[in-house]
């Protein structure tokens, strides 16, 4: 039990809950497309359940290979030198594996999905890898890592109908500028670690003033589609009690994290985000549920 509560930990097995809801908006908007067609689906469930699997696979395949990939400044960092492959916790080449494994789960769970997403597994993987490597060379890695996440609404739609829409696409675009957002918050805190191993984030690049700024400017074009999707789905009334928690959850993070004093970056990080991902997804999913009823 301790050696899944290390490879748990590896790969911050919490944060799921960033990126799962938006998945299962994804998916529900899918259900609630063949509805509205009258095409049945007699594999909802084992859908949903392969759905789940590729998420919580693909997702471990890139936090342990983004673990694996950074064990050398991790190291360095006394922030992190506590994770597992720094501290020894767990060696790196079985780190490796653990990555080879969840690589071949997902690809095969796409496999029994449907042909697109079998045919652009490796596509959505070669995204969840890059950004690993991102913080290298550009300050945009911020970008890149609200991109990979933002895979998971219109990839569960995708495992449900089998074809792109634009609403989905809308949460997948709310999901890019909020996930690069609260990831610029969270850089906050390497700042001088990050300009010391001339490593590239918004706040290292441009300072910690102007990080906040372009962190509020990421969550004012994330609420931004946020609000788009209730006017582009028709959602009824329960959409907008999710919509005010989410845009409340945005503003009580910038709130709490200041210039002078980043005490909260942890609470705006996991608790406003966590909050926000959670309950948006409930009233969202329960005002598709009422339309379908």
């Amino acid at each position: 039990m301790s050696a899944v509560k290390n490879y748990l930990s590896l790969v911050k097995f919490s944060h799921t809950i960033f990126a799962m809801p938006f998945a299962l908006i994804g998916f529900m908007l899918g259900v609630k497309h063949q509805a509205d067609l009258h095409i049945p689906n007699e594999h909802l469930v084992l859908q949903l359940v392969l759905v789940l699997i590729c998420m919580v696979s693909a997702r471990s395949t890139a936090m342990a290979f983004n673990r694996y990939l950074d064990r050398h400044f991790d190291k360095l960092n006394p922030r992190t030198a506590i994770r597992e492959i720094p501290a020894g916790i767990i060696k790196a080449e079985k780190a490796l594996v653990f990555i080879i494994i969840n690589a071949i789960v997902f690809i095969i769970a796409t496999y029994f999905i449907n042909p697109i997403c079998f045919y652009l597994s490796p596509v959505a993987l070669g995204v969840i890898l890059f950004y690993s490597y991102t913080k290298r060379f550009t300050y945009l890695c911020h970008l890149v890592l609200g991109v990979g996440l933002s895979l998971a609404p219109i990839g569960a739609y995708l495992a449900v109908t089998g074809s792109f829409a634009l609403l989905p696409l809308l949460f997948s675009f709310a999901v890019i500028f909020w996930v690069s957002g609260f990831d610029v918050i969270y850089a906050l805190q390497d700042i001088d670690f990050d300009n010391s191993q001339s490593l590239y984030s918004i706040p290292s690049y441009w300072g910690l003033q102007k990080a906040l700024t372009m962190a509020r400017v990421l969550h004012v074009f994330s609420a931004a589609f946020i609000i788009a999707a209730y006017f582009m789905g028709d959602f009824n009334f329960i959409y907008l009690g999710g919509m005010a928690v989410f845009i409340g959850m945005l503003l009580y993070q910038h709130s709490i994290v200041k210039p002078h004093d980043l005490s909260k970056v942890n609470i705006a990080f996991m608790t406003a985000n966590g909050i926000a991902s959670i309950v948006f997804s409930v009233f969202v999913i329960s005002s598709l549920l009422l339309k379908l009823i």
